[in-house]
């Protein structure tokens, strides 16, 4: 049961098991409620998310109404949104990537590790303040809920975790601009992005770079929820990261150390294409994954990943068996 999934907030919407059908309710403390169409004031999730905060005012108001609660430990949470599109942000925390930019430089020249790391501050700062922000696209058929166990594909033993604030989007937004952007969030809620690394690049075609296709997008490779908060209820912009392994913990950061912060990734991303409602586009991960600890994922891990507000997700890992892949 899903008796670890507390909700640290006032009140977020989950998606929940009942027999073989998934219902959405309404979670509040330690209880949740279903809600249907006439609670929802809108056919579906998403068609609810498009409407905005007068949604978010009138399933509220249900919070400190009577109706058919049940205590949270009693159901079985899954992921709480449906999105039709997935955008991943890479390379957006700061102190993250000027690690990893400054062990290049000190890698590849004389600079001493000091020097790499100002030479490497120097040039997030002139990203951050010149550049764009660097999206690829996930499946939304890897959004799974933490009650499915996350399968560790037989075909690699690099997979590895990337906690990261997930913003929902509410209306839909195509080529808006920063000052415009907070109108289109519905919400946040907690995505692990699932990597295999060592498909992170490709060494047939180093000319084309990058395979996230096949890096990110194994089945259940986005571990999402338990909750969707609304946004008003979340400071996006210092919101404090965590992700332990077996109880030890991997990444602590705060989203504000993002090179582009989220109105800068919301107008970036829908430059290109209509970011529509439920949709998700992650913000990046901090510093402290496996690569960095030389420690990849492995057959009975626990990964609880925290983000403030949002409360805490637990994946277990299993490996998949070998015979199913002969």
């Amino acid at each position: 049961m899903s008796s670890h999934h507390s909700l640290d907030n006032r009140f977020a919407l989950a998606r929940y098991r009942d027999g073989d059908t998934t219902r959405l309710g309404l979670a509040a403390g330690d209880r949740i409620r279903p809600l249907d169409a006439d609670d929802l004031g809108a056919e579906d999730l998403n068609a609810f998310l498009a409407e905005g905060e007068a949604g978010w005012e009138r399933v509220g108001a249900l919070v400190d109404a009577d109706g058919p609660w049940r205590p949270l430990a009693d159901v079985v949470l899954t992921a709480p949104v449906e999105p039709r599109q997935v955008l991943q942000t890479g390379a957006n925390y700061r102190q993250h990537v000027i690690e990893l930019v400054a062990s290049g430089l000190s890698t590849n020249t004389d600079a001493t590790p000091e020097e790499a790391r100002e030479r490497a501050a120097q040039l997030m700062d002139d990203r951050a303040a010149n550049g764009e922000p660097y999206f690829f696209i996930g499946l939304p058929t890897c959004v799974v809920g933490d009650d499915v166990p996350l399968t560790l594909p037989a075909s690699s033993e690099t997979h590895d975790w990337e906690v990261e604030l997930a913003i929902v989007i509410g209306r839909e937004a195509f080529r808006v601009s920063r000052d415009d952007a907070a109108d289109h969030i519905a919400g946040y809620t907690i995505v692990n992005d699932i990597s295999t690394r060592e498909f992170t690049f490709r060494k047939d075609m180093k000319e084309i770079g990058s395979d996230w296709y096949r890096s990110k997008n194994s089945p259940g490779f986005l571990p999402t929820g338990p909750f969707l908060v609304p946004a008003q209820l979340i400071d996006g912009a210092n919101a404090h990261v965590r992700l332990d392994l077996n109880g030890e913990t991997m990444q602590d950061a705060s989203t504000s150390d993002l090179l582009f912060d989220i109105p800068a990734l919301i107008s970036a991303a829908s430059q290109t294409h209509p970011l529509l409602p439920g949709d998700l586009l992650l913000t990046g991960s901090p510093a402290g994954n496996g690569q960095h600890w030389k420690r990849f994922l492995r057959d009975g891990d626990v990964m609880t990943g925290s983000i403030a507000g949002l409360g805490t997700q637990v994946v277990r890992c299993v490996a998949e068996d070998k015979e199913e892949t002969q």
